[in-house]
């Protein structure tokens, strides 16, 4: 049988990706939070990526990393600067070293397609990244995290994904999607850059947990965008919304300030890893739902 480290386990996509993987796999699940020590062929592994930790824990080899972890302080810049830091980018370089040692043969990581900036058509993931003037520290440390993984594709697969705007029951409160819906629940305005806002095409939690293990079977090295099969402005997101909660959003219109559109050109998804299939409409449901059942 087939073994596989996963970080970030326990999160939004994590969870999704070990269900997927526990049938025909045996995994070991890097967690911060101690809990039972095996499980259905899961092996946890208590271990905090944003303090001091050493790979002399980890099993001695595997087959595939799954690098999922994130940092929950990542908006808290320069507070939790160092964890961001340990998180996305130093635990990157040691999973990868742990992973050489290990003869791993597929390492993915999770990327962000926020590190492509803005702009006014969907991104390639041949276009190119800035490196300054507004990337910020996360996605600053997300970016150096892919050139470090870029360096080991001599000796191994290294799949990079850059996931665009994930959402799903269980997701944190400060992220896009929870927060739209908290707006329209508390009848609190939206607000709009230009007269629709931004352009984005959101990607149902399953739908991106299934591109991720469709991954471990892929040959060589890629870079790939992970996002949804609509392109949606944010008037319609919380137009969709309302239409969930039986309430009407409320906007407010700044026209003079420019949107700053983020969607991801999925042809390459589609082709190596397979159409996401869940539209908005059906997985904004699927979450709000999820919301009366916590």
């Amino acid at each position: 049988m087939r073994r596989c480290l996963i970080t970030g386990a326990t999160g939004l996509i994590g969870r999704h990706v070990v269900s997927l993987l526990r049938d025909n796999w045996e995994l070991y699940a890097l967690v911060r939070k101690a809990g039972d020590s095996t499980s259905h062929r899961t092996h946890y592994i208590k271990c905090d990526l944003a303090d001091e930790w050493s790979a002399s824990r980890l099993p001695r080899a595997v087959d595939a990393v799954i690098h999922l972890a994130q940092s929950e302080h990542f908006r808290e810049f320069p507070m939790h600067a160092e964890g961001i830091f340990r998180v996305n980018t130093l635990s990157t370089l040691r999973l990868l070293e742990y992973s050489w040692h290990a003869r791993v043969k597929t390492f993915v990581l999770a990327s962000s397609g926020g590190i492509y900036g803005h702009g006014d058509v969907g991104f390639r993931e041949d276009d190119p990244i800035p490196s300054k003037d507004g990337l910020g520290f996360y996605l600053g440390s997300k970016l150096c995290a892919e050139v470090l993984a870029e360096n080991y594709t001599p000796h191994m697969n290294v799949i990079i994904l850059r996931f665009f705007f994930v959402y799903g029951s269980g997701q944190r409160p400060a992220m896009l999607i929870p927060r739209l819906v908290k707006a329209v629940k508390q009848e609190q305005a939206i607000i709009l850059h230009g007269k629709d806002g931004l352009k984005m095409n959101p990607i149902y939690v399953t739908d991106a947990a299934s591109a991720v293990y469709r991954c471990l079977e892929l040959t060589e090295s890629q870079k790939i965008n992970i996002g949804g099969p609509e392109i949606l402005s944010l008037r319609q997101v919380g137009q969709q919304i309302g239409k969930v909660l039986r309430k009407d959003p409320v906007f407010e219109v700044k026209k003079d300030i420019p949107p700053q559109h983020l969607v991801g050109d999925i042809k390459k998804m589609t082709h190596l890893l397979g159409q996401p299939i869940v539209k908005f409409e059906e997985g904004i449901a699927k979450y709000i739902e999820g919301q009366h059942e916590e």
